[in-house]
């Protein structure tokens, strides 16, 4: 049940047709584990906090450091030094303190990433790098988890949902991440944001519509990105809608699936 301070403080949404006191419920009683509280995850974790969403688990093995500060918003100059976890757990109970938060400051790998997700109910994935990527959205597949992944360099942004345990309206499966990315790309092909830098406010506008694809997979509500990645360039402000399919191409699918421990041997 929802407090009177709690009714008071999600007031807008109960208002709301598409969520009001039955969504506000699913908010509260949701499990989110955000992967990194870098410039992706800190939009996430306070726009899931403001939100109501009852415990965030957050993973991360870092900690802050003064250039973090340009796009890292949930972290502040008080805090250098101190773990990304801790620094986020502190800023989310002053935002709500209705919000459980579990801290993980481990770094996502092979022998956590499958037991991490599955304690979840949604997973978001901040991360910076393809090696982390693919290891969460494996987990995500064998943990059954919807996954809400997006990636930002320089001006440009992307961000997708990803469903692969369920199938679309024609009874397709959906597609899963090597679907969209068949191939990891090789390190040092592409620059990291450390290399050919990030726009400060592009993490927090790609990461504000991650927390909303959570948001709106918790409560039912409006049409999620499954199948869909959205192309953002912050130069033009212009949009692109990318449409991708299941194939039965990659390592996950087709007539002799890999299981995670093969996955996990090859990378």
């Amino acid at each position: 049940m929802l407090s009177p301070a709690e009714l008071e403080r999600y007031a807008r949404h109960i208002v709301m047709q598409e969520i009001g006191g039955p969504g506000q419920q699913k908010l509260k009683k949701a499990r989110v584990l955000v992967i990194g509280a870098g410039g992706l995850g800190a939009p996430v974790l306070q726009y899931l906090a403001a939100a109501g969403v009852g415990t965030l688990g957050i993973v991360d093995d870092d900690a802050v450091s003064l250039s973090n500060l340009q796009r890292q918003v949930i972290h502040d100059t008080d805090r250098l030094g101190e773990p990304k976890v801790a620094s986020a757990a502190e800023a989310i109970a002053r935002l709500n303190p209705n919000v459980s938060v579990e801290p993980h400051p481990t770094r996502l790998a092979g022998h956590n990433a499958l037991a991490l997700v599955s304690d979840y109910d949604f997973v978001v994935d901040g991360s910076d790098n393809f090696d982390t990527r693919y290891l969460v959205s494996d987990a995500c597949f064998f943990a059954k988890k919807p996954l809400v992944t997006a990636a930002v360099g320089q001006f440009d942004g992307s961000i997708t949902t990803l469903k692969p345990f369920e199938q679309n309206t024609s009874g397709e499966a959906n597609p899963t991440y090597r679907c969209l990315f068949p191939r990891k790309p090789r390190d040092g092909l592409l620059p990291t944001c450390a290399e050919a830098g990030v726009l400060g406010a592009l993490t927090g506008i790609i990461g504000t519509m991650q927390a909303m694809e959570v948001i709106k997979e918790i409560t039912g509500t409006g049409e999620g990105l499954v199948g869909r990645m959205i192309m953002f360039d912050a130069r033009s402000f212009r949009m692109e809608t990318i449409r991708y399919k299941h194939s039965a191409k990659n390592p996950l699918n087709g007539s002799a699936p890999k299981s995670w421990a093969t996955l996990l041997e090859e990378t």
